[in-house]
């Protein structure tokens, strides 16, 4: 049994969890815009916006200088109570001064197929090689994350970086994701996961061999790093050498 090349921290609780995830993201940010000027960050929705929330007190990050994608997004309009973007929106863009047009949304009101073509598209316009400084993932209790779900075609997909899906087992059924094709660009990927519901996922995704472990699991970076961020009990049912801190 190979053994998942992950970084991984426990955390006592999720106040504690949410402090050092938003320090991690503020490292990101500093290595990223001395390497290239700009920030570009995916994110997930379900319950890992929460734990950003603690980015809106700081007062060094030029927000400006920050490009946000969604690790997947319902094929719904902004405003509804299923966006991703409102979720994050809610919790923290509200209250910070990234410019509007550097926060790429879904376009709801074209075809999903067509809404996935042009998410791509414009993400491609503003990072022309897709390699994301930072995506931050969660995992469902089924082990699916972004919208790539266990038996799912596009576990698969690899023509595309964005791909529609019209048949999610979860509602809604529509929604674009990114794929694995791109997540394997990402200069740095950590997965938020918490709670006892997620144990036996945690345990596949950490330590099955590549092809029999959970979507979640299946996340490698070719040349990036790998981190996953768990509250004890998520943890619970890994051996004590995998507790072990998150490098900077």
């Amino acid at each position: 049994m190979t053994e998942c090349p992950a970084l991984v921290q426990v955390f006592d609780d999720n106040v504690e969890l949410g402090k050092r995830l938003c320090s991690f993201v503020k490292d990101r940010y500093d290595e990223a815009v001395a390497s290239r000027g700009k920030f570009h960050v995916a994110v997930s929705g379900g319950s890992l916006p929460k734990f950003l929330k603690g980015l809106s007190k700081r007062q060094d990050i030029d927000w400006t200088k920050w490009w946000v994608y969604f690790c997947d997004e319902r094929y719904v309009p902004n405003d509804d109570p299923d966006s991703n973007y409102g979720a994050l929106k809610q919790v923290l863009l509200d209250d910070i001064s990234i410019p509007d047009c550097q926060i790429l949304k879904i376009n709801s009101s074209v075809s999903v197929e067509e809404a996935a073509k042009e998410y791509e598209k414009k993400m491609r316009e503003q990072l022309p090689t897709m390699d994301l400084d930072l995506a931050l993932c969660g995992m469902g209790p089924d082990g699916h994350t972004c919208s790539l779900f266990p038996g799912h075609a596009l576990l698969s997909e690899d023509s595309v970086d964005i791909a529609p899906i019209s048949d999610s087992p979860k509602p809604p059924p529509k929604r674009i994701t990114m794929t694995y094709r791109l997540l394997r660009k990402c200069h740095q990927v950590v997965f938020v996961v918490t709670g006892e519901s997620k144990v036996p996922m945690v345990v596949s995704s950490l330590h099955d061999d590549l092809d029999k472990t959970t979507p979640a699991g299946r996340v490698r970076p070719d040349s990036g790093k790998l981190f996953w961020f768990l509250d004890s009990k998520a943890a619970a049912g890994l051996p004590d050498r995998s507790a072990t801190p998150a490098a900077n």
